[in-house]
């Protein structure tokens, strides 16, 4: 993804969350700031018959709390997640749908796993009833698409809409996507993706792929590039982001303007996944270098990398080779916060993009989460504190099981950051101790 010269600029102008730290992009941020894990054993059902027993769960979620009663009837735990998050997003860029064009509105989410939970209940209705039935809404909503289908009704939007398919990859393709739709003519988008994998026959179809841990210690279940990596934690929730063209954020006055979507890379190495084979780090290398060059971005000049983190050790091996191939001799800050949260595959790689997001409007640097002895081969210039910092340009990695990768280059706009809060470069910026230059 190259922006054409003269091509308008898609940028981010609001910004939801929904996931184990709560609702909201405020009380995520604080998560990621405090490093305070929200993983916990599963409630939702009785996991003890499975090997995982542990998520990153949204606890106390309401939908009717965030979308018409109509709507709650229709979709699965999944859509709900992402009508909340998508509320906060349009509400964050002070976005009213109904007062704008519905054919310059679209909707370019990705979807993994589908309406796990409604598709589930249902069946077992239709097996266990004597109805042998099922609900009116189950063709609709268990579908992949049924997110970004519902969410374009509810807010009529009407421009071209796409879903996204790449396992943890899915939720930077969609940004990539939106930004593509923006230069193409379509001045609003919302983007990113959610996920809700924690139904019993959700479970089932994740332990498939090995990759998840059987610790019941919440604290160091999830563990990436450490020596103590064992797998990951699944969780739920994700970010759903507006993503606008720049002179339409700037002519109606957006309170906001985060970021641009800077470049974008997505490559393909086509081997089936399996726990401890060695993955195609040149494939991994190629998209980093890629959505570099796209975003005229030299490696030295990348201030943070959100990683993909699978938390396996030989995928974190691979995925700091691919990094160290990449970046040379460069060293950006590595820093990632899905051991707080759990892994949410589509939702996990839009909420990284909303990390990074926030990082650079607040100058501050989250400290990697789980993280605490590197194992060999995974020593990176990773995040130990909270680090005040300069932070302008940054980039988001995924890995989507059986070959997708995907790299997002996300800048800072200085020339219009002007409603930053503070203004960038006017505030007076804390000092850490002295520890060297650059204290990460």
């Amino acid at each position: 993804m190259t922006r054409p010269a003269g091509a308008p600029r898609a940028v981010v102008t609001g910004i939801g969350i929904v996931c184990a730290s709560g609702v909201g992009a405020d009380t995520y941020w604080k998560t990621a700031l405090s490093g305070e894990s929200r993983i916990g054993r599963i409630s939702q059902f009785d996991p003890s018959r499975y090997e995982t027993t542990l998520a990153g769960e949204v606890d106390g979620f309401q939908a009717a709390d965030h979308m018409p009663s109509r709507f709650v009837v229709q979709t699965d735990r999944w859509t709900q997640l992402a009508f909340c998050a998508a509320g906060q997003a349009l509400a964050d860029a002070e976005i009213d749908p109904a007062a704008l064009d519905p054919y310059e509105m679209s909707v370019a989410l990705a979807s993994g796993s589908g309406g796990n939970v409604f598709g589930q209940r249902e069946l077992q209705r239709l097996w266990s009833s004597p109805s042998r039935t099922v609900g009116a809404y189950q063709s609709i909503a268990w579908f992949y698409a049924a997110t970004v289908g519902q969410l374009s009704i509810m807010y009529g939007m009407k421009g071209p809409s796409a879903v996204l398919v790449a396992e943890s990859a899915g939720g930077l393709d969609s940004l990539a996507h939106a930004a593509r739709l923006v230069r193409r003519g379509t001045p609003v988008v919302l983007a990113g993706g959610t996920e809700a994998p924690l139904s019993p026959y959700a479970l089932t179809c994740q332990q498939h792929n090995h990759a998840m841990t059987a610790r019941a210690d919440p604290a160091r279940a999830y563990c990436p590039f450490d020596v103590d990596a064992d797998g990951y934690v699944p969780g739920e929730g994700g970010a759903v982001l507006v993503v606008e063209d720049l002179d339409h954020a700037l002519a109606r006055g957006a309170p906001v303007i985060y970021g641009e979507i800077a470049g974008a890379a997505a490559t393909f190495d086509g081997r089936p996944w399996r726990r401890g084979a060695e993955g195609d780090v040149e494939q991994y290398a190629r998209a980093m270098t890629m959505a570099l060059r796209r975003a005229g971005v030299r490696p030295g000049e990348v201030d943070v990398v959100f990683p993909d983190a699978l938390g396996l050790p030989a995928a974190d091996r691979d995925e700091c080779a691919a990094m160290r191939a990449a970046y040379g001799s460069a060293s950006p800050a590595v820093t990632t916060q899905k051991p707080l949260v759990g892994r949410l595959y589509q939702g996990g790689a839009a909420l990284d993009a909303a990390t990074a997001l926030l990082a650079m409007r607040h100058d501050l640097l989250p400290p990697a989460a789980g993280t605490r002895r590197p194992a060999r081969g995974c020593r990176l210039n990773f995040v130990s504190e909270v680090t005040p910092t300069p932070v302008f340009t940054t980039m988001v990695n995924a890995r989507g099981l059986d070959g997708f990768n995907t790299s997002l280059v996300l800048r800072r706009c200085p020339e219009i950051d002007l409603n930053a809060v503070p203004a960038a470069g006017t505030r007076p910026r804390p000092q850490p101790e002295k520890k060297g230059d650059n204290q990460r």
